[in-house]
C-alpha cells in the first residue's frame, strides 16, 4: 500500500518584519534543513483558522519573531496501513526538522495514479520513502 502524508510543522522565524516575509524564510529554512535527503517533500503554506472559525494568515508576527504553519506532503510507499506511513513520515521529516513540532493531518491511500508517475519517470525512481523503519 502506498500513501500520501500531510504532516503540519511550526516553524520559527526570526528578525522578520511581516507575515509575508516570514513566510518566505520559513519555506526556504524548511527546504534547507530538508534536501538533499527529503527533496521530494512538498512544502507549502499551512491554514490556520480561529475559535470563531475565521481564515487567519499562516504566519503570526510579534516582537520581529514569527511561527509559521507550514503542510509537508510527502509520498510513502509498501506500508501496511495509513497508521504506519505517518509513522515512517513523521520519522523522515523529524530528523531533519530537529526541535520543530510536527503533527500529521492527513493520510490518504494512493493508487493506480503513483503507479502511472513511476512509469513516466525517466530513470525509473520516483521518490519518496519506503515503509522499513530501523
Amino acid at each position: 500500500m502506498d500513501c500520501r502524508v500531510v504532516v503540519e510543522a511550526a516553524v520559527p522565524v526570526y528578525d522578520v518584519g511581516t507575515a509575508d516575509e516570514a513566510v518566505r524564510i520559513a519555506i526556504s529554512k524548511t527546504g534547507e534543513m530538508l534536501n538533499p535527503d527529503l527533496n521530494y517533500v512538498e512544502i507549502e503554506t499551512g491554514s490556520r483558522t480561529a475559535p470563531g472559525g475565521e481564515e487567519l494568515a499562516p504566519a503570526f508576527v510579534a516582537a520581529d519573531e514569527a511561527l509559521v504553519a507550514l503542510e509537508l506532503r510527502m509520498d510513502v510507499f509498501n506500508v501496511d496501513r495509513g497508521e504506519h506511513a505517518s509513522r515512517v513520515a513523521r520519522k523522515e521529516i523529524g530528523q531533519r526538522l530537529r526541535n520543530i513540532p510536527l503533527k500529521v493531518l492527513d493520510v490518504e491511500e494512493i493508487g493506480d495514479e503513483g503507479d502511472d508517475a513511476a512509469d513516466d519517470s525517466t530513470d525509473g525512481s520516483t521518490g519518496g520513502a519506503a515503509g522499513e523503519i530501523s
